[in-house]
């Protein structure tokens, strides 16, 4: 069982120390990484690949990696910068080779912090 906000961090591959010290605060942190369950950039990364947009591709992941990059979210940060890369480099099969490791930091994090907000109220 995830115990704090640090063990969650530690467990998807983030810096904690990090992110609390540019918002200075647990439940400031906290407030955030449960935002970020809301975040649609992900999908819609997701479904512009799907789509073949790579405009809207783009778009979403440097949205997503702008996001995790605030909140240190550091595995999905390098996996989605390298995504980033290969669509502003127009290599799309590059891209589309390296959605499923994007994917899984993904849902990594979402599940982990899912855990940890049900933990909080149970």
């Amino acid at each position: 069982m995830i115990m704090n906000l640090k063990d969650c961090y530690i467990k998807f591959g983030g810096d904690f120390e990090e992110v609390l010290g540019r918002l200075r605060r647990e439940q400031i942190v906290q407030k955030f990484v449960y935002k970020f369950l809301h975040d649609k950039s992900f999908h819609l990364l997701e479904a512009s690949m799907e789509n073949k947009d790579h405009e809207e591709a783009l778009r979403a992941v440097h949205t997503l990696k702008g996001i995790c990059q605030n909140l240190s979210f550091t595995r999905l940060f390098e996996s989605s910068s390298l995504v980033t890369k290969a669509l502003r480099e127009n290599d799309w099969n590059k891209a589309v080779d390296m959605m499923p490791k994007l994917s899984k930091d993904y849902y990594e994090i979402i599940n982990v912090i899912e855990d940890f907000k049900n933990s909080k109220e149970e």
